[in-house]
């Protein structure tokens, strides 16, 4: 079972809701977080950025400047970094936000895969 962390805020680009890293900029860029946290969450955030690689891909168009409109999944082996994603939703729930992780068995159009993750383009009875 695939595995994605979301909150109850829509994406501009993919219509669906919104996942914990444009959360968590977003909460950054309010200003509102204690240093402690905000420490911690550049912390796991540098943690994801050294052990997971960004898609290459996220729209289903191949034009440029077309919307990203892929979701990303977890796959199931991707233990440590779904730990990391819960850590992460700890400090976002603090401020506020509803972190919910949902879980899929299709995803839809896979436009990107690597050993930790899939990013689908989803089908209408995906989960999202």
């Amino acid at each position: 079972m695939f595995v994605r962390f979301v909150i109850e805020s829509l994406d501009s680009d993919s219509g669906k809701r919104q996942g914990l890293f444009q959360a968590a900029k977003r909460l950054r860029e309010s200003g509102i977080m204690s240093k402690i946290d905000a420490d911690h969450l550049e912390q796991i955030s540098g943690w994801f950025n050294s052990n997971l690689e960004r898609p290459a891909r996220l729209s289903i168009s191949q034009r440029p400047h077309s919307k990203a409109q892929a979701l990303s999944w977890f796959k199931p082996s991707a233990s440590e970094h779904i730990a990391k994603m819960r850590e992460f939703g700890e400090i976002l729930e603090r401020y506020g936000m509803r972190v919910e992780m949902i879980k899929a068995k299709r995803l839809g159009y896979v436009l990107y895969e690597d050993n930790f993750q899939v990013a689908a383009y989803p089908f209408s009875d995906t989960p999202t």
